[in-house]
């Protein structure tokens, strides 16, 4: 199993975990990430041999009661579908025109468990962001040091008894990452090989302990009105 197959099977445990007691009825989460790649899939456009272009807007509509339920999940929900997207896209080497962004609306005619998705492609700027996806959760990492560990001084704290307090670091120059070793008592592996120091690619696995962290630099949208949750009053204008 490769390294982007194991991050996938994790996304998927976590996503179904997080929201498993949220929707015992209605819209599912996961029907909704299989109808956001299979609208990538069906939109993607050949520019050239090298680049097949997806689109980068999502909107996903839904009945006023699944919107209800799926809106209580504020920013938590977002960001997964956006991690799905990216990981989809990176599987099927697809790329976006702009920073990608997914905004939750309602529809009056819809009857609860039905879903549209509307998309497009939107140029803009891209701001290229490094982050750690550690158990379903995602840490932006900033530029310098970002210390992992089990001490509640790190930056990115790990319930893990096989970590150390200060346990390793990713440093991020604005271009480049690495890795280093602290000191620790159990070592840290990149990609199943235990390290002292060593360059980040995306698509990284950090493991230390029994924890996972995978290292990824994913696109990101400048702030626009495209961005976060709209509720349409009255159905779909």
């Amino acid at each position: 199993m490769g390294i982007l197959d194991k991050f996938e099977r994790g996304l998927e445990r976590a996503f179904n975990g997080a929201f498993a007691k949220t929707f015992k009825s209605g819209l599912q989460p996961v029907e909704i990430v299989a109808a956001l790649k299979r609208e990538c899939d069906t939109r993607a456009s050949i520019v050239s041999r090298e680049r097949i272009l997806v689109p980068n807007r999502f909107h996903v509509i839904v009945s006023p009661a699944d919107y209800d339920r799926l809106a209580g999940l504020g920013d938590s929900l977002t960001s997964t579908l956006v991690q799905e997207i990216e990981q989809h896209a990176s599987r099927q080497h697809y790329q976006f025109a702009g920073g990608l962004s997914v905004k939750l609306l309602q529809d009056d005619s819809l009857s609860e468990g039905q879903l549209n998705i509307e998309s497009r492609s939107v140029e803009g700027r891209v701001d290229w962001t490094p982050v750690l996806d550690v158990n379903g959760r995602r840490y932006t990492l900033h530029q310098g040091s970002n210390v992992i560990g089990r001490g509640s001084d790190a930056d990115i704290t790990i319930d893990d008894g096989g970590a150390s307090r200060r346990h390793a670091e990713v440093v991020w120059d604005g271009q480049r990452a690495g890795v280093r070793d602290l000191g620790s008592t159990n070592g840290t592996k990149l990609n199943a090989r235990r390290v002292s120091q060593a360059a980040l690619e995306t698509g990284s696995l950090i493991e230390i302990g029994r924890t996972q962290l995978y290292f990824q630099v994913v696109p990101q949208a400048s702030p626009s009105d495209d961005t976060g949750y709209l509720q349409r009053p009255g159905g779909m204008q």
